[in-house]
């Protein structure tokens, strides 16, 4: 309880943010703002912005790895549009 303008009311809950209810590192909330001001559709689901940042998500995962794979292979320490590309490449997925 927290004393607000002289009476004890409930303390606000700790905002989340819905990447971190979904458990996310990308925006939901950003994917959603970009679904709807991009005139993609009338109307966009509630869940179809956790759905679509989760795969970008595991899509940019699956490209890192693979590109930090390619620059060891360089014996590089660093990724660079390169190894980004020999990834793309040289996977069949994508």
């Amino acid at each position: 309880l927290v004393i607000q303008f002289g009476r004890w009311r409930k303390a606000r809950a700790k905002a989340k943010t819905r990447s971190s209810r979904a458990g996310l590192q990308f925006p939901v909330g950003r994917v959603h703002r970009l679904l709807r001001k991009g005139n993609y559709a009338e109307c966009v689901s509630a869940g179809a912005p956790d759905y679509l940042a989760a795969v970008l998500e595991y899509l940019t995962a699956e490209i890192l790895e693979l590109a930090g794979n390619a620059a060891l292979d360089n014996k590089k320490g660093r990724i660079i549009p390169r190894h980004l590309q020999l990834a793309v490449r040289n996977d069949e997925e994508l």
